[in-house]
């Protein structure tokens, strides 16, 4: 049983706010319609979005895995931040307990921003997590980012 704790950060040519409105308050409208070879639907099961709430992907017949709720932890409009955490699903792959996620968007440069993310893996009892499992979540994660990222930049008015 273990904590994994793992920081990562890229820069995006999109302004903090319109990256945060995308990603985080309006996911479950953009990420099926961008994605929608892997994500088939995302709803909210309690709340709408504010801390508390418990959000659904549901994932389709190309993923690996069905679906995975979230519930948000913490959530803060003026700031661009956002903590949730993976509490059920097959992603966990019955080695883990939950993932907790920390975003946060920040100004960098002339109109971009740094997209800030952590996470933290917490084992089951007597489960080793390996590097390979969290590399391929980490790299499912950013690759989500880069395909709002790309949308936004084609969408210059979308999400201002």
């Amino acid at each position: 049983m273990g904590v994994i704790k793992i920081n990562h950060s890229f820069a995006t040519q999109v302004t903090p706010d319109r990256m945060f409105k995308a990603l985080i308050l309006d996911s479950h409208n953009i990420c099926p319609k961008l994605m929608f070879s892997s994500i088939k639907s995302i709803e909210f099961v309690e709340g709408q979005g504010e801390a508390g709430s418990i959000k659904q992907i549901n994932f389709t017949e190309a993923s690996p895995f069905k679906y995975v709720r979230h519930r948000i932890d913490a959530i803060d409009e003026e700031k661009f931040t956002c903590k949730h955490t993976l509490i059920e699903g097959d992603a966990l792959m019955d080695k883990l307990e939950y993932i907790t996620y920390e975003v946060k968007f920040e100004g960098y440069g002339r109109g971009g921003c740094i997209c800030k993310l952590s996470s933290e893996y917490k084992a089951k009892e007597g489960v080793e997590i390996k590097e390979e499992d969290i590399e391929l979540g980490k790299d499912r994660a950013i690759g989500m980012y880069e395909v709002v990222e790309a949308y936004l930049l084609a969408h210059p008015r979308a999400y201002t």
